[in-house]
C-alpha cells in the first residue's frame, strides 16, 4: 500500500457551511490531515459532519478564548475518512482551514 502525499488546502470557512476546494466546488470525499483553526475572542469550537449539516459528527473541536492563538492540529496515519463530504458547524471561530487529501 503506497502513502497518499497530495495534500490541498479549502478555502476558509468563515461561517457555518460545506468546505470547498479553491476552484470553489463542494469537497466530496476527503481524508481531513490537518486543521488551521483562527479563533475569536470568545471559546468557540468547530464540529466536522459527514454528510452535510444533518449528517454524522465526525470530530468537535474547541477553541481558546483569544483572537490571537490560532490552532494548527495534525492529524495521525492517513487523517480522518469522510464519506460523502465535509461540513463544518462553526461558533466563535474567525476561520478554519482543512488540509485533506
Amino acid at each position: 500500500m503506497s502513502m497518499q502525499t497530495d495534500v490541498q488546502a479549502s478555502v476558509p470557512l468563515t461561517a457555518t457551511g460545506q468546505f470547498t476546494n479553491q476552484t470553489p466546488t463542494a469537497l466530496a470525499r476527503a481524508r481531513v490531515k490537518a486543521v488551521y483553526m483562527v479563533p475569536s475572542a470568545t471559546a468557540g469550537s468547530v464540529v466536522f459532519k459527514d454528510g452535510g449539516s444533518g449528517g454524522t459528527t465526525v470530530i468537535t473541536l474547541n477553541t481558546v478564548a483569544s483572537a490571537t492563538q490560532p490552532t494548527y492540529l495534525i492529524f495521525p496515519g492517513e487523517g480522518v475518512l469522510f464519506s460523502t463530504n465535509v461540513h463544518g458547524t462553526v461558533t466563535n471561530v474567525t476561520s478554519v482551514t482543512i488540509f485533506y487529501g
